[in-house]
């Protein structure tokens, strides 16, 4: 499978059907993170479980396991992780520009 392949399937996963199905990767990593440090005791966020879940795919390759699928999922899992740093970073930068302030 080439890299473009990868890319552009990986796109059509987190970008399409599944969002529907699922809801987005913001709402969704967040009830992971929820369900997650509830069970381990400690908090997460929605960026920690989408880098866990490419820790999860990561170490799943490693074991020599992995499938294109593996490499498709790593892909759509950091550009949900990506997408969700940044955009919490462009919502604080935008509320301190506005002189919004919370923790």
């Amino acid at each position: 499978m080439r890299r473009a392949e990868i890319l552009q399937t990986a796109e059509t996963c987190v970008c399409g059907q599944r969002e529907q199905d699922y809801g987005t990767p913001e709402d969704n990593f967040s009830s992971i993170a929820s369900l997650w440090g509830a069970y381990l005791g400690v908090q997460l966020t929605a960026e920690d479980v989408a880098m866990l879940m490419c820790l999860f795919k990561i170490g799943r390759i490693k074991t020599g396991t992995g499938t294109a699928d593996s490499f498709v999922d790593l892909a759509g899992y950091a550009a949900c992780g990506g997408e969700i740093v940044t955009e919490k970073k462009n919502e604080r930068e935008h509320h301190f520009k506005l002189g919004i302030r919370y923790e």
